[in-house]
């Protein structure tokens, strides 16, 4: 029997008219404009962290901003952190100390929500929420900044709380992050739904109904091939990367070859990661390309985590020339960079948010 995700699956026409060059650079060139370019997850300046001690100052806000016009970064999906509060860095990693009580999470959502919202407003960037405000950014030479969150504590457990998140003009939600919750299982924590969850399957539901793009990043694999029997839509990864031997940092955020087949298998795009995972800059041009081979040319982008990385090595968008210039240099045809620049995350937005 053929699964849904596989009949949803579908092929689109990729960025055409790219000539035999950096492709970053063909705005003066025969007459083309510099392809779509997306990052599929970032938080400029950690800004979720401002009125906590550990807040690097609206400075570093800006930094990231002006690198990601410098860069020529057309959008991004801006990473909300719905769990934040509830977490802890450890010698062994990132750990949940505890719950929201109620109505807290709400409240979080709230002042992290007013806080991006007042950034991007002295910033030279739009808050996006259709397709062509990606086309409509480059033109204006403005960074596209679409509001996503990571985790779905903000909906309290309510998948109706989803309307209020898409009013607001979020659009996307990661179901899970490093708290447990009550939709579905991390990579990280030990299974507690065997899957997406009753709820997990109602927020998929809603989501695909609303036109919110799901992002199955840290969900264990069962939960991702529950979404991806379940979705109507293409959904994303938005930053992992294939596996290793397990003795690297944050292996266990890595994900194996079936696991990217699953996102793929929507019509979706998992985020290469550039964390501490990879040794070296180099080394992640390579995992990259590892990642293509398994998922295919069409379902892989950028997923910087931009300063939320543990020891990144893709540390600047300055360094979007260099990856893309790597990538060639590894065998990518320019037609073929320019869909992992974010021709690939452009087919999915226009696929789940409408032109």
């Amino acid at each position: 029997m053929i699964s849904r995700r596989h009949f949803i699956r579908q092929s689109f026409a990729a960025t055409a008219g790219m000539s035999l060059i950096d492709p970053l650079h063909l705005a003066g060139a025969q007459g083309h404009e510099s392809p779509i370019s997306f990052d599929m997850h970032a938080h400029p300046g950690a800004f979720f962290y401002k009125g906590h001690p550990n807040y690097p100052g609206d400075t570093a806000f800006v930094k990231t901003m002006h690198a990601m016009t410098e860069g020529k970064l057309t959008g991004a999906f801006i990473s909300l952190v719905a769990d934040a509060p509830l977490l802890e860095v450890t010698p062994t990693g990132i750990k949940s100390k505890g719950h929201y009580t109620s109505g807290a999470a709400h409240r979080e959502y709230r002042r992290q929500y007013t806080v991006i919202r007042e950034l991007l407003r002295s910033a030279h960037a739009m808050v996006a929420t259709k397709a062509s405000d990606l086309v409509r950014a480059r033109h204006d030479r403005k960074v596209a900044a679409f509001l996503a969150c990571e985790g779905s504590e903000f909906l309290e457990g309510k998948p109706d709380e989803l309307d209020h998140l898409y009013a607001d003009g979020v659009r996307s939600v990661q179901l899970v992050h490093y708290a447990p919750n009550v939709l579905g299982d991390l990579q990280t924590s030990q299974a507690q739904h065997h899957g997406l969850s009753t709820v997990g399957k109602e927020v998929v539901k809603k989501m695909n109904k609303l036109g919110m793009v799901i992002d199955v990043a840290h969900a264990s694999e069962e939960t991702v091939k529950a979404v991806a029997d379940l979705t109507t839509a293409p959904v994303i990864l938005s930053h992992s990367i294939l596996k290793m031997n397990d003795d690297r940092p944050l292996s266990v955020r890595a994900i194996s070859p079936s696991h990217a087949k699953l996102v793929a298998g929507t019509g979706g795009v998992i985020g290469a990661w550039p964390s501490g995972f990879n040794a070296s800059f180099d080394e992640f041009v390579d995992n990259t390309k590892r990642l293509i081979d398994a998922a295919g040319i069409d379902h892989v982008g950028l997923g910087t985590d931009m300063d939320g990385n543990f020891k990144p090595v893709f540390s600047s968008y300055a360094q979007l020339p260099d990856w893309s210039n790597a990538l060639h240099a590894k065998g990518l045809g320019w037609q073929d960079v320019a869909k992992v620049l974010g021709g690939n995350m452009q087919r999915v937005l226009i696929k789940v948010l409408g032109h």
